[in-house]
């Protein structure tokens, strides 16, 4: 096809580390990490995803004549509904009992990672929406069930309302710097009772544990050990088996390390408890905590706490604290919509998912009002 005076060719491709890494972050404009052709293609590399973990790699790209990259949208074959944080367990469940098949369908997302961010990497709007029909093309052709594209940027979510695919909200609760100096400056705008029950927290979780935050040359081997050892425990009770395999944290190391804020508690000179963390340019992503031992509020001050000092330390403008977690409104987080959008080629279905995203919807707006008047910070002038 042809794009104005240019030659292109959009391609399914085996991976993301075989495509090459400075086009892909040239195309990857936020600085996202989660989007970095560095973070996409260690989760291949460590076999955190692949055909054995229902995670197919299957990025779409759109070359030039020359072989240039043009635009990329990450994308996976996906045979289950696991991972994702936007959940469609009943849909698939619908389509098997009408006698179709759901899996593999199309996923265009990071894996394992609520956070938002661009799901099409593209410098031109015109690409984008080439790209975007060329994953629905892909649908048709392959006999997918269906395309989704999970956590979209808001900049981006008027190319898919463009293109009718169905949208989908959800709420996460983000913390956001309003160009505070320090934390005290951020509890000054909470209530009283908010800011004292926050400093009793703070002083609570430092009780009889050394705290120290790592990033770049700082991370050293026996940190990922440490935290190896918090991701398994943590994974174990709340869904069985961990995502991530161990080799993807010594590559967070090697090939992260100055993206990666990891937080670990020490009882004397052992490491007890951590809170792992992403850096974007605009942002702290909150991943993964884990703990050996049980205390009191030690969770909210490596979670929380420490990613709001950093935020406001490095100037930057929130903090994504993940899936999940009303009990974050207490810490100064508050209810942000996020969005999905799924685009289902066979018009009965298609109609279903579209009555349910409408009810769907009223909850989830009514839910955030509701969340919103619960926040911590001072009412009134």
């Amino acid at each position: 096809m042809s794009e104005g005076d240019r030659e292109i060719t959009v391609r399914l491709n085996p991976s993301i580390a075989s495509l090459d890494a400075a086009q892909w972050d040239v195309l990857n404009t936020t600085g996202n990490p989660f989007t970095s052709h560095r973070f996409l293609s260690l989760l291949e590399d460590s076999g955190s995803v692949g055909p054995d973990t229902g995670w197919s790699p299957a990025p779409l790209t759109m070359v030039g004549h020359d072989g240039a990259l043009l635009a990329a949208v990450p994308a996976y074959l996906k045979g289950h509904s696991q991972g994702e944080y936007v959940f469609d367990h009943g849909w698939a469940d619908a389509w098997h009992r009408a006698g179709g098949r759901y899996y593999p369908k199309l996923q265009i997302s990071v894996p394992f990672t609520p956070a938002t961010g661009p799901r099409i990497l593209s410098h031109d709007d015109a690409m984008a929406r080439t790209m975007l029909a060329a994953a629905e093309t892909l649908c048709v052709n392959e006999g997918l069930s269906s395309a989704h594209a999970t956590f979209i940027m808001p900049e981006q979510l008027p190319l898919f309302e463009a293109a009718d695919w169905l949208i989908r909200s959800d709420i996460q609760f983000h913390w956001s710097n309003r160009g505070y100096a320090d934390f005290e400056e951020f509890l000054a705008t909470l209530s009283s009772r908010k800011r004292k029950a926050i400093r009793k927290e703070r002083a609570r979780a430092a009780e009889g544990v050394r705290i120290e935050s790592l990033t770049g040359v700082a991370l050293r081997p026996e940190h990922w050990d440490a935290f190896w050892m918090f991701y398994q425990d943590t994974g174990a009770r709340k869904w069985g088996t961990p995502y991530l395999t161990r080799e993807a944290f010594d590559l967070f190391g090697s090939r992260m390390a100055d993206d990666v804020l990891l937080v670990l508690a020490f009882e004397d000179d052992r490491p007890v408890a951590g809170a792992l963390n992403f850096v974007g340019p605009d942002a702290i992503y909150g991943r993964y905590w884990g703990a050996l031992v049980d205390r009191p509020f030690l969770h909210f001050e490596l979670c929380y706490y420490r990613a709001i000092d950093a935020a406001i330390a490095r100037g930057l403008s929130r903090v994504e604290a993940g899936a999940q977690g009303p009990h974050k409104l207490a810490r100064g987080y508050e209810p942000v919509q996020t969005n999905s959008a799924h685009f289902i080629p066979h018009e009965g279905f298609r109609e279903a998912v579209a009555q349910f995203l409408d009810a769907e919807r009223r909850g989830v707006g009514a839910e955030q009002s509701t969340l919103q008047g619960m926040t911590p910070f001072r009412k009134g002038p």
